[in-house]
This record gives structure tokens, sequence and C-alpha cells, in this order.
């Protein structure tokens, strides 16, 4: 795991690059502390910097920045390639290899550019990454990511410079970089928590949506260059259903138990040590079950636990660990120690997020990093076999609420909006005024319902939320909200807050789940085979049911939460106070203080949870904070 940057000049001109390239690599040192590297061409304009994590090939044949044998190709990689092996005695078999240097994945995808293109590349590796590929010959720059989004890579043009990197704050260095932020963004941050691809926090930088690949020549400009998907959720989605996997229930089962396999195995790969995250829930209990299955020894696993009554899982993650034999490690950390987080989240995440399991996942990352640099985890599987509550329940609702006209649900909104009634009651409230299912989900899923009246100068942009362009075909309400919840609520959201706290602490993590392969193979099964008698991801429990006794898993869903809404009322009350000041407040002029300071003193007065709608708030106030540092 590594992080990587660069720029590419609007015309042929000598530069000075190597202090530059070394800045931008130094702001990424998180990602890549093992070593520092950079590339460039003077006469060309381009540029490419490295920060290193070693986790394959840990010698000097390794190095990146990294040229191809034929020197056409120059890359700058962060991930992994799970099948490189694979992909090497492909190209031996066709005689298209070159004198292997080393065995590195970075210069078996340098061998397979060189003898299939760019695309055909891409499209045969199985892995996450994020990489940016100069092409001398042709003197086109190609940036691409991994096909769900597990490694970010932002890009854009600043002052008609080109530049790119796995965080803003590589990119916040170079001179050309313009720190306008974008309150559009702002907006989009406060209904969902997090900015959702392709926009970034500030104007004129995107991200690279997951499974695309963008190629730019030198002398283009914003509008020139557009991205180019290479593997498209929508088309495994439509697939999938059109193409229904049709046997009985334990060949369905025993098919996504060899596939997980496939991929654990292949995802255990590392000349370093490996572990792995463990909740005592189905995703994480099912990798681990995996990993101990494959394992001539004890696998190393890691939970953290709260004091907090109420938010612990620790004991469920013991009880799984000592009946895989895993090798379990787990941390009881206390109030303090998870306040002791929030002052670094600035800095952990480049721009603002507000997704508060942040912290937890922060912690045992950390936790986990004292003992290996590579662990596994169980992201995914909701999204993928519907796991999340919503998939049970918001069909209900939502049958219930069109049976009401829609004039009349305007009404009831406006006479109770002010009346005191429970927080669930209130959110439902809320979503009533919605014109259709999708609009009610959108709804439902949103922490501000108009945050564009509450950022001055924001309007409405396009998301996958809210663009039926974006969305697949489904074959019901349940696989549309999985979908959608696929390509922007994981890649955006979940996979975002496990990359940057796990590489704050120069941690590689690895999903197994999101085999793209696993994927497909999760869109051919049929409704009833993921969500059962009200319960969701079946044939994922039935693979774990195979490995660990059913009541040792079955219990209530609870994610993986922190007493936010308590701490606002007490530790974190003063601290809070300060950033949502009024005069402040007006003085920043992001936002209209108005509705901020109402959401505040009810959730002060103990009238509403409003904890997740100032959560967003207080996370872009101390980001801005920091900036102004």
């Amino acid at each position: 795991m590594c992080g990587l940057a660069g720029f590419l000049l609007p015309s042929l001109a000598q530069f000075s690059s190597d202090h530059l390239l070394r800045l931008m690599a130094i702001n990424l040192e998180h990602r890549g502390p093992d070593q520092l590297g950079s590339w460039s061409d003077s006469s060309i304009g381009v540029g490419l910097a490295h920060a290193r994590l070693s986790v394959l090939e840990l010698s000097e044949a390794g190095r990146q920045p990294m040229e191809s044998a034929c020197n056409r190709y120059v890359i700058a990689f962060n991930g992994e390639i799970y099948n490189h092996l694979v992909l090497r005695q492909q190209l031996e078999a066709k005689r298209e290899t070159p004198k292997w240097r080393g065995h590195s994945d970075t210069e078996t995808l340098l061998a397979c550019f060189s003898a299939w293109g760019i695309e055909k590349t891409l499209q045969a590796a199985v892995g996450m990454f994020a990489l940016a590929l100069w092409d001398r010959q042709e003197q086109v720059l190609t940036l691409a990511r991994d096909r769900l989004g597990e490694k970010p890579l932002y890009w854009g043009w600043c002052n008609q410079t080109l530049l790119f990197g796995s965080e803003l704050k590589a990119l916040k260095v170079h001179p050309a970089f313009n720190a306008d932020v974008d309150r559009n963004a702002l907006a989009l941050l406060l209904r969902y928590n997090a900015i959702p691809a392709p926009y970034s926090i500030y104007h004129g930088i995107q991200k690279l949506p997951a499974g695309h690949m963008v190629q730019v020549r030198q002398g283009d400009g914003e509008g020139d260059a557009i991205p180019k998907a290479y593997w498209a959720l929508n088309e495994v989605v439509q697939s999938g259903l059109a193409n229904p996997f049709i046997g009985p229930d334990n060949e369905a089962v025993t098919a996504l138990q060899q596939r997980i396999t496939q991929s654990v195995a292949g995802q255990m790969l590392a000349d370093v040590p490996l572990g792995a995250f463990l909740s005592g829930g189905v995703d994480s209990s099912t990798i681990v079950a995996m990993m101990q299955k494959q394992s001539s020894k004890p696998v190393r696993t890691f939970a953290i636990g709260f004091n907090e009554p109420g938010y612990n899982e620790a004991q469920y993650a013991k009880e799984v660990a000592e009946y895989l034999g895993t090798d379990h490690t787990e941390l009881y950390v206390g109030t303090e120690e998870a306040l002791a987080v929030i002052p670094d989240l600035p800095t952990i995440y480049c721009e603002p997020f507000a997704d508060s399991s942040q912290i937890p996942t922060f912690l045992v990352s950390k936790m986990a990093r004292q003992q290996v640099t590579v662990a596994l985890s169980g992201d995914g599987g909701d999204e993928l076999f519907g796991g999340y509550n919503p998939y049970q329940f918001a069909p209900k609702v939502w049958r219930a609420i069109r049976r009401l006209p829609l004039s009349l649900r305007k009404l009831a909104v406006a006479v109770m909006a002010d009346v005191p009634m429970p927080d669930k009651l209130h959110k439902l409230l809320r979503v009533l005024p919605s014109a259709n299912r999708e609009a009610f989900y959108d709804a439902l899923m949103s922490h501000w319902q108009y945050p564009e009246q509450t950022v001055i100068g924001a309007g409405t942009v396009p998301t996958t939320m809210n663009s039926p362009s974006s969305w697949p075909k489904t074959d019901s309400f349940e696989h549309w909200m999985m979908a959608v919840d696929a390509k922007q609520y994981m890649s955006d959201d979940i996979l975002v807050k496990v990359d940057r706290a796990a590489m704050a602490n120069s941690l590689e993590t690895r999903v197994p789940l999101l085999d793209h392969r696993v994927v497909e193979f999760a869109w051919q099964l049929p409704m009833h085979q993921k969500i059962r008698n009200g319960t969701g991801k079946w044939a994922l429990r039935e693979v774990l049911y195979r490995h660990v006794p059913r009541e040792m898993i079955e219990r209530p869903k609870k994610g993986f939460s922190i007493p936010l809404a308590q701490w606002l009322r007490g530790p974190l009350r003063d601290w809070a106070e300060a950033l949502l000041e009024e005069t402040r407040l007006r003085r920043e002029g992001y936002f209209h203080a108005a509705p901020i300071r109402k959401l505040w003193s009810e959730h002060q007065n103990g009238r509403r949870d409003n904890s997740l709608r100032l959560w967003s708030v207080l996370m872009f106030q101390a980001w801005l904070e920091y900036q102004h540092d």
C-alpha cells in the first residue's frame, strides 16, 4: 500500500521538479513510510511522486515510480494486484514477458500494459488500486481506479496544471493549487455525511469514480479529458439479474463459499505480517473463518471494545475468535481515549468526513498496526447481500406512505414539524413528502433534507441517489437500494472511512468481499437467497454457519458506533459550542447560523437527537480551522 501524486504542466517547459515532488510525497508519508520516490521529465513537464509501504517485494526491485522493461511506461501505483502471479504465467505462456527484475505486482502490471494495452490489463487485474501511468511514446497520462473504489484518487486542473494524488494534502503543496471550497460539495457533506464522487471539497478537483480510467494529453484542459468506465457496476447488476443463479440453496451457498475462499486466498498473499479485523458479526466472522481454514497457524485477529454500556461488541468477537482458534487481541477504550482522536480527524481525513464510526475504525487500525502491516476486513457484505436494516423495513414503510395523498402528507409535515415526538417518528415525518420510492430512500438516507438552504451559496447537484440516469435497471426496490448504496454509500463513505483511518496508521486494509468475482456472483443470487424471513445476508450467513455455530452469530444488527449524542451534551460540549458559535459562523460565511443554532439548542435540551446532523457541520468546522492554522 502506498500513496501517489503528480502533475502535468499545460505546455512543454523546463521546470525544476525534484523538491516539489518530494514535498508531495512527504505529505503522503503516512501511506507509505518505507520509501519516498519521484520521477520527472522536465522536457515534457510531467512528474510522479510515490510514498511506499512495502508489502510485496521488500527489496529495491519494488521501488517506485517504476519504469517498464521496454522503457515506454512509468508508473506510480497504490494497491495490490492479487492475481499478479497468474498474470505473469499468462505472459510467460505467450512469450510476452521481459526478464523479471523482482516479484512485485507493479512490475507485473507494467509488463501487462506493454503486452496487452491499458484497458485490457485493467480488466484482467484482480485487486484494489489507484495508479498514474505515463506513456512516453504517446505522451499520454492515464489515471485509473479499482472497480469498487477501495483506493482513492483525486484529480483536476488548477491554473491550467493537472494535479492528481491519493489525498488532497499532496495536491495542496503544489503552487498551482487553488483552495476554493465547493459549496455544493459542502451541502452534500451535510446531506450524506460524506462527499460523494466525483465531487471533492475543492472547486476544480474531482474524485475519479470507481471502475474508471481517464487519459490526459499535454495541453488538455478541464472538460477535454472524460473519465471512461472499464468496469461498470450497473452492467454487473443488470447482467446478474438477467442471468440468475437457478440452483438449489445448498449449491448457491457452496458456490458463494468457493468464491470467497478464492478471494481470501489471494488476499492473504503478503511478505509482511497479516491479520484481520473481527467484530463478531456475519461479515468479518466469515472472512476470518475462511482465513483460518486456509492457514497453518492461528490468524491474528483484532477487536475493539468500549466501556460505554450499549456500545460494546468485543465479547462477541472474542467468542468467535476462541471457537475458530485465532490469535486474538482486543482493546477496551474509555471515553477519554476515543475523544483524544477527534483533534486529529482533520489531518486523518484530507477533506471533511462525518461518519462518526471513523473514531473506532482509527483506534482498531492503530491497535492492529502494532502487530501486522496488512489487515483484512469484512466490508461490503451489507450492500451485496441485503444486510442493512432499511432493506427490510423501507419497502413496507413506503407502501404504507404511498396510500396517503401527497398533498395530505405535505400538510402533515407543515402542521407537525415542531411537535415534540420521538426521533424515529420525526425522521419518518421528514420523508413523508417524497414523490416516489427512490426520493423516499434518498430522504431516508439524508441527514439534512435541504442542506442547500443552510449552506450559503449552495445548490443541488447530481449524485447517484438523485439521478435516474445513473441507476441500473433492477427487479425490486430492495435490489435498487443495494445497487445505489454500493455505488455511493459504500464507495464514498465506508471505503473512505477505512482507507484513511488505516493509512493514517500505515496499515494496509484488504476487502475480500469486494473481489469483483464475488460481486458479480452476488448479483446473480435471487432476492430470496439474500433476504429471507425478514433477515438479510441469508447466503452469506449460511456460508458462515458451516464454520461457526448459528447461535454464536444470531443477534440484532448493530453498527460500529459511539455514544455521540451523549458526548455532544457532555465532554464535547465546549469544543462543539466554540465551533458552532453564532458570530463565528457568520464571520466565516459558509453557513446560515440560525438553523444550526436551532439544532444545537434542541440537542442540548434533550428535545431531539441531532448528533448526526451536527457532526457533519462540526467536521467541516474542525477541518476549516485546521486549514487556517
